[in-house]
């Protein structure tokens, strides 16, 4: 019996056939006042609330929840009762063992609620019945939801299952470099202790892995404090080898199944500060809000620098001496510590770890407590005290900005002139990102920020030359080009950078191109004759390679040709042997089909003759 729709809800959902997934809510349905009742998808389940439950938070497929449950036909009559058992029923939501409907029903429902669901005969036991129900019977539950477990496939392969006993916090996760402290206890399938961790925990890092692979996977999903179980599937666990008795723990047999209680007590994030692991920062105390120093900031630090072996060399900020004060990205430090500090929020206290590439080198170095050896790796305590950033474009106004741009310059030329390109290029960069091109300025400053902004793209075109980076110095010179199309240091330097990517037709037309707007210029002429060495030198390498190739090709072909002759006399042999069994096999056939196959067999031999080589002409291949 199809149950009878009594809101407008249901009225639009019939009208516009709308196909919802069992157990979706419209978005647009407010929520369920105690005593209201609705269809709540357009299988015909529907739910009437009788008390609310706790937060927002709702079960999914797969999950599982623990349920008290009455189970009445329309007139009231019981028929099932967990209540009347005293015995919570558990199971794996969108497998229920009762009926197939009610999965539908509790998805909607929050921790401690309970609602009455009314579900039609299909969905419940349908044509047969029960013990109790009558065929075609609409039913009634009476369900409270009084927990759930969230059930996680790590690896969607069902080798790893993940049960959320107790939900963590915050939302951030580990990842591979951080260093977590974890608690747990791995079992077989019979309860066996194969391996425990101390009351208080284990310290290690992620990637390392520890005990078995499927921990490092269960750890990358977990929150701070969050509480599991899991269930590992051999491969993931010790595999066909299984595992020796250990540390006082007995064996684990080969294909064995584990189940492992695991609880992520804390973790300190790695940051990965260069990208290469050189300089590598494991936060012991976050800093406040979410703003961070940044290239220019004035920061004040404070720190102990250490020696792998723990040997203090350098500390600042402790024992009556004074924190360390320096400006970011101004080389004013060493450039790993000048990297992090950069990253650092005001109160962070972290561990930087930092590869002598980005330390002091291969040079023994004295500092103020111990001599620092060559090649040696350092450790840094360092606590973000205070630092005061570089004023954003934004907050500036116009002259501020075209101040500072041209200061930005003058600290590129200056870098420059000191043979240190790459931070050069940084500065002409910051230089135009106060000048960009989406910024605001008045008709008299306009003229100005153009020109700022055109020659810092030339700069770093040039530090782009000086530091190999060709194809970036022709993309920034293509861009000044776009705006002023006779610019001689941009054909100059584009023409540069074509010579160097073997791109000698585009070079000559930049220089044909300068030479027009200054004839005379020594530099152009000068390239102009390079450029023509350069394509005879081009022309001559080319022709060897032509050359080169033809012979191979002409000391090929005999090969080639009396390779095809053979297979062309074979052909034929096979072709004659098959024509006289052909033969045999049509003695006794008519005149007139004799007469067919011996036409088709002249044509077959025009083919083969028109199709083979000339005597010594070169075989080419036409595809």
């Amino acid at each position: 019996m199809a149950a009878d729709k009594d809101t407008n809800l249901s009225d639009i959902e019939n009208e516009d056939e709308l196909d919802e997934e069992p157990g979706e809510v419209i978005e647009s349905a407010p929520p369920l006042k105690v005593g209201e009742e609705r269809e709540i998808n357009s299988s015909g389940v529907k739910k009437k609330l009788l008390k609310r439950g706790q937060g927002w938070d709702t079960p999914e497929f797969g999950d599982e929840v623990t349920v008290h449950y009455v189970g009445t036909l329309l007139d009231g009559t019981k028929f099932n009762s967990s209540r009347d058992r005293d015995e919570p029923f558990t199971f794996k939501l969108g497998h229920c063992p009762l009926v197939a409907g009610l999965d539908q029903g509790i998805i909607t429902m929050k921790k401690g609620e309970v609602s009455l669901f009314t579900l039609p005969s299909n969905l419940g036991y349908g044509t047969k019945g029960s013990d109790g129900v009558p065929p075609n019977s609409d039913i009634q539950f009476e369900v409270e939801l009084i927990s759930w477990i969230t059930v996680v496939d790590i690896c969607k392969d069902g080798g790893i299952i993940k049960k959320i006993l107790e939900k963590g916090e915050r939302i951030e996760q580990p990842g591979d470099l951080d260093e977590v402290m974890v608690k747990y206890q791995a079992m077989l399938i019979d309860g066996t202790i194969v391996a425990k961790t101390p009351e208080e925990g284990t310290e290690l890092h992620v990637k390392d892995g520890h005990f078995c692979p499927a921990l490092e996977k269960a750890i990358k999903t977990m929150k701070r404090g969050e509480k599991v179980k899991l269930i590992v599937e051999s491969k993931y666990a010790f595999g066909e080898n299984g595992r020796d008795a250990s540390n006082g723990f007995p064996a684990i047999p080969p294909n064995s199944v584990l189940n492992i209680d695991l609880v992520l007590l804390s973790f300190k994030p790695v940051i990965d500060v260069t990208g290469d692991t050189k300089v590598l920062k494991k936060i012991l105390r976050e800093g406040e809000g979410t703003v961070s120093a940044n290239d220019g900031a004035a920061v004040t630090i404070r720190y102990t620098g250490k020696l792998q072996d723990g040997t203090i060399f350098e500390r600042k900020g402790f024992d009556g001496v004074g924190p360390l004060e320096f400006v970011i990205d101004e080389e004013q430090v060493i450039l790993g510590l000048d990297r992090a500090a950069a990253t650092m929020k005001k109160g962070e206290l972290c561990i930087v770890t930092i590869n002598p590439e980005y330390g002091f080198g291969n040079n023994e170095i004295e500092r103020d407590l111990a001599v620092i050896p060559p090649c040696s790796t350092v450790v840094y305590e360092v606590e973000m005290v205070d630092f005061t950033r570089e004023k954003a474009p934004w907050e500036m106004s116009n002259h501020e900005k075209i101040e500072t741009a041209g200061m930005k310059k003058e600290e590129g030329n200056a870098l420059f002139k000191n043979g240190k390109f790459q931070r050069a290029a940084k500065r002409y960069e910051k230089a135009t990102d106060y000048v960009s091109e989406d910024g605001t300025s008045e008709d008299g400053e306009q003229k100005l920020v153009k020109a700022l902004r055109v020659s810092c793209w030339l700069n770093i075109a040039a530090c782009n030359l000086k530091l190999n980076d060709f194809q970036g110095a022709i993309k920034l010179c293509s861009k000044v080009l776009d705006i002023e199309f006779y610019n001689v240091k941009a054909l100059y330097r584009r023409a540069q950078a074509y010579i160097e990517t073997a791109d000698l037709d585009f070079a000559e037309l930049d220089v044909k191109k300068a030479l027009e707007v200054d004839p005379q210029n020594r530099e152009f002429k000068s390239m102009q004759k390079k450029l023509k060495q350069l394509q005879v030198e081009s022309n001559k390498r080319d022709a060897k390679l032509y050359t080169s190739m033809f012979a191979w090709m002409k000391k090929d072909t005999p090969v080639a040709t009396k390779r095809l002759k053979v297979e062309k006399a074979e052909g034929e042999k096979m072709d004659e042997d098959a024509m006289a069994v052909e033969m045999q096999q049509n003695e006794g056939k008519t005149e007139d089909e004799k007469r067919d196959r011996d036409a088709m067999a002249m044509e077959m031999e025009k083919v083969a003759v028109s199709s083979a080589p000339p005597n010594n002409e070169m075989v080419v291949d036409s595809n």
